[in-house]
């Protein structure tokens, strides 16, 4: 029996995890110009069962003949894809497929609990999903290294900051205030999504930049690396038993 494979194509990258039943036995990350010598490769490397593709950026057709090549047939994660949770969005035609695979990721991992699930990307995304597997709704935020540009970008004198360096919970000089502005803002924005959830809910995060904000929460999250590709790999088994 071979493994499943699952694709995130997100602004910066493309995440391909491979499993063995529910284990994870290799992740590899394809920046744009590498993803097809790549995907050729991980194909070369693994018997493949099925494959899963979801993309914020592309309609899979690059990444499904790459597979086709090798033997694969691959599902695309669109708004007509049935799923295990209920979109109770108004705009659900709009809703991105990420957040789609990220809440049934959550949701595969804490059923019965309600969620609040952030995804600290180049855009944050923070997402509200009820006890029931319902997705609610929410919210759209610039990520870490995107206001730290646009602060550059979008005014006269500040200069653009390095996202390593000093933390200071106040600023002492005008890199400081910058990056802490961006890293700290965000820490607090996430801070005041988790405070409004119900008491026993959940908070759960993934994304480049979770690492890193988790060490500035004060409260305890669930930090899923894989969480968007673990969703993924839920869907998957959903649809091939229904």
């Amino acid at each position: 029996m071979g493994c499943l494979l699952t694709l995130d194509r997100g602004n910066s990258a493309l995440k391909a995890d491979v499993w063995d039943d529910d284990d994870l036995i290799e992740t590899v990350v394809m920046p744009p110009a590498c993803i097809r010598r790549q995907l050729r490769a991980l194909a070369a490397r693994h018997v493949i069962d099925d494959a899963i593709y979801c993309s914020v950026t592309d309609d899979g057709s690059a990444v499904s003949e790459v597979l086709a090549d090798a033997g694969v047939s691959l599902r695309i994660l669109d708004h007509d894809t049935p799923l295990p949770i209920k979109i109770g969005y108004v705009s659900g035609q709009t809703l991105g497929v990420d957040r789609i695979a990220g809440s049934i990721g959550a949701w595969s991992l804490h059923k019965g609990a309600e969620l609040l699930v952030v995804d600290l990307g180049t855009a944050i995304t923070y997402d509200r999903l009820s006890a029931d597997g319902v997705f609610m709704g929410g919210n759209i935020a610039p990520g870490m290294s995107l206001r730290l540009k646009s602060l550059n970008a979008f005014t006269a004198r500040l200069p653009k900051v390095e996202l390593d360096g000093p933390l200071p919970t106040w600023g002492y000089d005008t890199d400081t205030a910058l990056r802490s502005g961006a890293i700290r803002g965000i820490a607090a924005e996430l801070g005041f999504y988790h405070s409004i959830m119900p008491e026993d809910s959940i908070t759960v995060i993934t994304g480049g930049s979770a690492r890193r904000i988790a060490k500035l929460l004060e409260f305890e999250v669930d930090h899923q690396p894989h969480l968007v590709t673990l969703g993924l790999r839920h869907l998957l088994t959903f649809l091939q038993n229904n």
